[in-house]
């Protein structure tokens, strides 16, 4: 077994595809760390067993993704029996000493345990709230919702070291998990300036249109790509505003159902709707953005989350319209327009208002490209878990304190 050596289980996203897992992946195996991730299979990433970039991924089957709570269930069994036989496997064929769980859902520990009992340390990567994500996605709580902060007490109980996604988490590991401060380390999911960076945007993408419109991510009924259709409909009818188009980028299983709505409210002139890209072609499409749309609703979950959209629209210097998320708001600060309230006709407001006010969009791009340039930096978040990670390797350094990005609003 190499020195230092670690397994990183994600469920929700195959790697390379989940690009917080990739660079977390990346990052460990650049500091010197011996690497292996076990992941779901899709279409686009079939392969059971493959060495990318130095990094051994090992692939399962899943079940059809889930849309209700009972086939939650059937989603998870299935991918929890995978994971622990995967985990075994990667134990005997490469070895290691640290068990590294992405959430959602929060009973990847249950995979862990046996090992943990060998010896092996076990940091819990704190990607969702997921009994806000439950709450969000059925409008209740009950006793699945209990069931779900259970989970997660247990996830956090199990831990050695937390790596949370934003401060929000970190708040909510040590208040509502019990843990140390010094245990919880927040590592913002910043994508890396190699890979997104700017291009000369290419003017076919527009469409003869003044405005591209952009939208990059996962689509879930969580995400609000319905409400950005519906925004676009509120832009034409209600603000006389048809001078644009907008480019609608990511998979996911609410995609069909808000194709069909921009079919059904005769959108279809306006809105692309790419799929999943990654690569050039990826950066081909986000740099035609003229604005980035975060539409996410609010709810309390989008409320704690900080959207990957954030970090790749200021990246690249785009200005963003949002709903009035604390979160969200808390980390663009000057660089959004936010909603006056949680509506699609209030989400087109706020985007009539940008779109209209070109000294505004010239300010907010502009603290966009330095929120990117000071504040969102991947190579500080690396080194941060990195850092967490030194301290349970055989030669364990002092604790590092973990540091805070963004500003207060």
């Amino acid at each position: 077994m190499a020195e230092r050596s670690c397994v990183i289980i994600v469920e929700n996203l195959p790697v390379p595809m989940d690009r917080r897992v990739w660079q977390e992946a990346l990052a460990l195996r650049q500091a010197g760390w011996t690497v292996s991730v076990i992941c779901p299979a899709t279409e686009r990433h079939p392969a059971s067993y493959e060495m990318l970039d130095g990094i051994a991924v090992y692939r399962h089957p899943l079940p059809l993704e889930a849309r209700g709570r009972f086939a939650f269930l059937l989603e998870y069994a299935a991918a929890l029996f995978h994971e622990f036989r995967l985990l075994f496997r990667v134990w005997r064929e490469r070895g290691f000493q640290v068990v590294q769980a992405c959430n959602p859902p929060d009973l990847i520990f249950l995979v862990a345990l046996p090992f943990k009992l060998l010896g092996k340390r076990f940091v819990f990567d704190h990607h969702d709230v997921c009994p806000e994500l439950f709450e969000a996605k059925f409008n209740r709580k009950g006793l699945v919702h209990r069931a779900l902060l259970l989970a997660e007490k247990c996830t956090f109980m199990a831990a050695d070291i937390v790596i949370s996604a934003n401060d929000t988490y970190r708040d909510l590991a040590i208040s509502r998990g019990g843990k140390r401060p010094d245990d919880v380390i927040t590592v913002y999911s910043v994508p890396d300036k190699s890979r997104v960076y700017r291009l000369p945007p290419d003017a076919s993408l527009r469409q003869g249109k003044k405005f591209v419109l952009g939208y990059v991510g996962v689509i879930g009924d969580q995400d609000g790509v319905d409400h950005l259709v519906l925004a676009l409909e509120h832009l034409i009818k209600n603000h006389g505003i048809r001078d644009f188009h907008a480019i609608v980028v990511g998979d996911g299983p609410a995609l069909a159902s808000a194709r069909q709505l921009a079919a059904h409210r005769d959108l279809d002139a306006f809105a692309t709707f790419t799929g999943y890209l990654n690569g050039k072609e990826l950066l081909r499409q986000l740099n035609a953005f003229d604005i980035g749309i975060i539409p996410d609703p609010v709810n309390p979950y989008n409320d704690k989350i900080s959207m990957n959209k954030v970090f790749e629209y200021s990246a690249l210097g785009i200005p963003s319209v949002a709903y009035p998320l604390t979160e969200t708001k808390r980390l663009l600060g000057r660089a959004g327009v936010y909603a006056q309230g949680d509506t699609p006709a209030e989400l087109a407001r706020a985007c009539a208002t940008l779109m209209r006010d070109g000294e505004l969009r010239i300010r907010c791009a502009d603290e966009a490209a330095r929120l990117a340039q000071h504040s969102f930096n991947w190579i500080r978040e690396a080194d941060k878990l990195v850092a967490a990670y030194e301290r349970l390797s055989p030669s364990a350094p002092a604790p590092v304190a973990p540091v805070r990005i963004g500003r207060k609003h």
